[in-house]
């Protein structure tokens, strides 16, 4: 198969022209190929690449027109082009757009080709044609590039093992013998390459991992590929796969842990605690010093302190304090960790610039503390609603934080964006509290920077 488009992003480009050609490995049994309107301009660098043109598409069928023809042709088939990407990339955008989930086993002749001939200076199809003189009328149209494509794989069929070769392409180098009972090459093959929470569930049904990826079906063949002690507890375990696709990445990380909560699987090890007893609060001490100390939570203990954040046991709070005492250089009887005497254990080891006997000024010290409070602090400030993708085109996910935690999420259509905070807190479902969640949600913001994030 091959595309044409106006550019070179699947989420901002079009598609202008499709060509789909059915090979049985030995002889074209079936082809199609259209223009399509891709509903936008054409660049003319892109013209002038194609040679398609904006007159020539005006009157094109659009691409919801042909999705149908498409899905037929390929049912069943493994999608092959020549940087598989990029095409496979751009058909999945489109159907995403009407709201269809399109996947397909994949097949890269750009990848095959290095393993089928190595040595050759350039792997690009224009090169390979030359290098094979395959008869071609006009590149860069789809029709012509593919039927390149076709010869360009027969090549390849000529190899010695080349069916063991493709075969480990297409099922990402698992053998079926490496997969659980009830676990086909097929079955992973149907699971979406979308964004979601996988369930992996036993003889009986219940749940025994609980994991998320932006590629859902990418993962699960990962998991079956690694030879960890995981991995052997899967084999022997693993019968069944579910999901729940989220669109958002923070919303699968959120549910992930969640459920790892609520469910308890069994190969699951992290983030299983539900319960965080201890915490971590800031204070100013009677000179002006910024302190910090833990203490058991409860109502009567926390009244009237910042707290920072909360902890699973005592220990994990004092190295999480030891931690920004050796990080920041701060004084050990500052962050509940000395004795009272000055000098402190620090200071005599070099560690401490002398805050505990005042051999350092206030302002100083406060700065470097400031930095550990940033570092400590997992409450929010503020209250906000994050706008983020949903599980389709026409829909967006809404993550609430409030009262200094995360409350839920939910799903709004795209047009309703715009609506007022009430509004939107009526699409979430909430949850009960997740002290690991305000940890995901700042990490994320952290790595993305670009989401929308609506206070108040």
């Amino acid at each position: 198969m091959d595309i044409e488009t106006t550019g070179g992003q699947a989420k901002r480009d079009r598609i202008t022209e499709i060509a789909v050609v059915l090979f049985d490995g030995k002889e074209i049994i079936d082809q199609y190929d259209t223009l399509i309107n891709p509903e936008r301009n054409i660049p003319p660098s892109i013209t002038r690449i194609t040679g398609i043109t904006n007159e020539m598409v005006e009157d094109a069928p659009y691409f919801y027109e042909v999705a149908k023809k498409i899905v037929q042709m390929t049912k069943g088939a493994v999608f092959v082009a020549h940087n598989v990407r990029f095409d496979y990339g751009f058909i999945r955008k489109e159907f995403e757009r009407l709201g269809f989930t399109y996947s397909r086993r994949q097949l890269c002749t750009v990848r095959l080709s290095r393993t089928s001939f190595p040595g050759l200076p350039s792997y690009s199809l224009g090169n390979l044609i030359k290098h094979f003189d395959i008869s071609v009328n006009a590149r860069h149209r789809a029709l012509e590039d593919t039927l390149a494509t076709v010869e360009l794989f027969k090549f390849i069929l000529e190899k010695k093992d080349a069916d063991t070769k493709i075969n480990a392409f297409i099922n990402k180098g698992i053998r079926e013998s490496q997969l659980p009972t009830g676990i086909t090459l097929e079955y992973l093959h149907e699971l979406p390459e979308s964004c979601g929470v996988y369930y992996f569930r036993n003889e009986y049904e219940k749940i025994v991992y609980v994991g998320k990826s932006i590629n859902i079906q990418k993962r699960a063949f990962q998991h079956f590929r690694q030879s960890s002690a995981k991995a052997v507890k899967m084999f022997s375990k693993v019968r069944s796969i579910s999901y729940e696709l989220t669109g958002s990445e923070l919303v699968s990380l959120l549910l992930e842990s969640k459920d790892i909560k609520r469910l308890n699987p069994e190969i699951n090890t992290a983030q299983k605690t539900r319960n965080y007893p201890y915490c971590i609060f800031g204070y100013r001490d009677e000179n002006g010093f910024l302190c910090f100390d833990s203490i058991k939570h409860n109502q009567k203990n926390i009244s009237g302190k910042q707290i920072l954040s909360y902890y699973k046991s005592k220990q994990s709070c004092q190295n999480h304090l030891s931690k920004i005492q050796r990080e920041f250089s701060l004084c050990d009887n500052k962050v509940g960790l000395g004795t009272g005497k000055a000098p402190c254990f620090s200071h005599e080891v070099g560690l401490c610039y002398g805050a505990c006997f005042f051999g350092e000024d206030i302002s100083e010290y406060n700065e470097r503390a400031e930095l550990a409070f940033d570092y400590l602090q997992k409450i929010f400030d503020d209250n906000f609603i994050l706008l983020d993708k949903g599980r389709n085109e026409n829909e967006m996910a809404v993550i609430l934080v409030e009262e200094g935690f995360y409350k839920g999420y939910g799903y709004i259509d795209k047009d309703s964006q715009n609506s007022g905070i009430e509004e939107l807190k009526e699409a979430v479902k909430y949850e009960e509290k997740n002290y690991d969640a305000n940890q995901i949600i700042r990490n994320y913001l952290n790595q993305n920077q670009d989401i929308n994030i609506i206070s108040f």
